[in-house]
């Protein structure tokens, strides 16, 4: 054989092994993910508020959860970044919902905020329910979050709720950086949707789709958690 088929084989087999060897070195890393962490336990479902008339819940379903409060449309930059970069890319998962808490007596808002978000697409799993100002601050104050609501009884950033009403994100968000640093752990409860970066990198990109492969491994029964139990969480949610 000429040197000139030899190069051309050990090209050839180069081409055909080469991703095959990437997917054996990508493969325990795939099995073998850290589950999005489990930062509250417990969280309030809206079907136990007084004032709320829905058939909206949070138990069951993957939710992002967000306040609007009295005034709606003053935030229809978070509501839009949210939809074009977390649920157009989310909203064919199975049991994936928005869920958006506005005041009683902001419907007419409401509804021109909605108005504004379908010029872009259906709202289909993206749900508006009317709550009190009693029972948003009830709800809000079940999260962990070193957040307030504002004069509107609204905020700036959503949560992940999974489908037994854990809140989650990160007990660790500092970057390879800030641990060299030493700089002292920080949890992420929260996603803010001015932060373009934070929903599309953090929220989109890493936590929510690690939050569906863990569902769908469950429902394989190939899912093996190392999620912290809910008891070895109680000195962490005082954040």
């Amino acid at each position: 054989m000429d040197k000139k088929n030899v190069k051309k084989g050990v090209v050839l087999s180069a081409l055909f092994f080469l991703p095959v060897i990437f997917l054996l070195f990508l493969y325990p890393s795939t099995n073998n993910y850290n589950p999005l962490e489990i930062v509250k336990t417990e969280v309030l479902d809206i079907q136990n508020l007084a004032s709320v008339n829905t058939e909206v819940k949070l138990e069951d379903y993957i939710t992002v959860l967000g306040f609007l409060g009295k005034d709606p449309e003053s935030k229809i930059v978070e509501t839009s970044n949210l939809k074009e970069l977390i649920y157009d890319k989310f909203q064919g998962f199975k049991k994936f919902q928005v869920v958006m808490l506005v005041s009683e007596g902001a419907e007419d808002a409401t509804e021109r905020l909605k108005k504004e978000l379908t010029k872009y697409g259906e709202l289909k799993y993206w749900k508006f329910v009317p709550v009190n100002d009693s029972d948003t601050k009830k709800l809000f104050n079940s999260l962990r979050t070193s957040e307030v609501l504002d004069f509107n009884l609204a905020t700036s950033k959503v949560f992940i709720i999974d489908k037994e009403l854990n809140q989650r994100g990160r007990l660790d968000d500092r970057t390879k950086k800030e641990i060299e640093k030493k700089i002292e752990a920080f949890p992420l409860t929260a996603y803010n949707c001015k932060e373009v970066s934070e929903l599309k990198n953090k929220m989109g990109a890493d936590d929510l789709r690690v939050l569906f492969t863990e569902y769908r491994q469950k429902r394989k029964g190939e899912f093996n958690s190392t999620t912290r139990r809910a008891d070895d969480l109680k000195g962490e949610q005082t954040n």
